[in-house]
């Protein structure tokens, strides 16, 4: 049986599972739903009570009944490099695709609705409070008399986009900043706006989740730098790898369990303490440079959970269910 990957072409991280697919002998399929309408292809037959569905991409035929796994790492929009590209066109796409492979029996890594659910910060900030994670205080409002009285409640604040990346092509990185003191929060009314109390934190911690393994990895801050984001900040030290305390642990599974996800890559600030306060979990979040610098096997976990057997493929002869290997 099959693993179908979802990405985009130059996923470099994707390439990594690739490799220990590839390696392991696992058949592996890889495409991109942009190309569909072009380099790929699909077909469904719904006929007597069976469903027959096909890819075809780089040259393959693969049965979507014969999957054992599907990783939605990076796709494309689907269409978005058709001929003529359409926002039309971009929905029967991706109700054609979607749609036939929400109909197998593959394991998802991880289901497109559960995927969609989690990429809401509001709602993660929620069930990390549920499952028992430390989460900084927080605000959202549209109420510029709010975000005052709340940075009068927690002078030291950071302020965060709610949705992540701003939406030009390519996407742009929107990086967590520093309030400064004395803002007029006026500008608050023309769209939401999330403000948070600022960790005081002695390293950034990143904590990568693959099924019911766990690899987390701890980067040391410099005291003296304003810049609270990591994926801007100036730094030598390289991310190593950290043990996660039990409670963290039991937290983040239950989180996982709720969510419905089987891979997360969680980001955490560690303050003087040892506390690990949540600040979010990226459901496709990137793991590359973080096993080049630890050596954690992430890549070649997720090929192994990729490749675990597939569901059994059933046939009716005279009326009964029959297994097909």
């Amino acid at each position: 049986m099959t693993v179908l990957i979802l990405t985009c072409e130059a996923d470099v991280t994707a390439d990594l599972v690739v490799v220990h697919l590839n390696t392991s002998e696992v058949p592996v399929v890889r495409l991109d739903p942009a190309d569909l309408i072009g380099d790929v292809a699909l077909s469904g037959e719904y006929v007597h009570g069976v469903f027959r569905g096909h890819l075809a991409a780089g040259g393959r035929l693969v049965s979507i009944n014969g999957l054992r796994s599907i990783w939605v790492r990076r796709p494309g929009t689907p269409a978005a490099r058709a001929p003529v590209p359409s926002g039309w066109l971009t929905e029967e796409a991706s109700q054609a695709l979607y749609g036939m492979l929400r109909g197998s029996e593959a394991r998802w890594m991880n289901h497109p609705d559960a995927a969609r659910r989690a990429r809401h910060k509001p709602w993660q900030l929620r069930l990390a409070q549920r499952c028992g994670l430390p989460v900084p205080a927080t605000l959202i409002t549209t109420f510029p008399q709010a975000a005052l009285e709340f940075s009068e409640r927690y002078p030291d604040l950071v302020v965060k986009p709610v949705s992540g990346a701003h939406p030009q092509d390519p996407p742009r990185a929107v990086p967590t900043s520093r309030v400064a003191p004395g803002t007029d929060f006026a500008a608050v009314a023309f769209g939401p706006t999330l403000l948070q109390r600022r960790v005081a934190k002695r390293a950034d911690i990143r904590l990568t989740v693959v099924g019911d393994r766990m690899f987390a990895a701890r980067k040391p801050t410099t005291a003296d730098t304003d810049q609270v984001d990591v994926r801007f900040a100036p730094s030598d030290s390289p991310w190593c790898p950290a043990d996660v305390p039990p409670r963290v642990a039991a937290a983040v599974r239950i989180y996982l369990r709720e969510a419905e996800l089987s891979y997360g890559a969680f980001d955490f600030a560690e303050d003087a303490d040892g506390t690990w306060w949540f600040l979010e979990c990226n459901q496709s979040g990137q793991f590359g440079f973080v096993e080049v610098d630890t050596g954690q096997p992430i890549a070649r976990s997720i090929a192994d959970w990729l490749a675990q057997p597939g569901p059994e493929q059933h046939t009716q002869v005279n009326g009964t269910n029959t297994a097909v290997s």
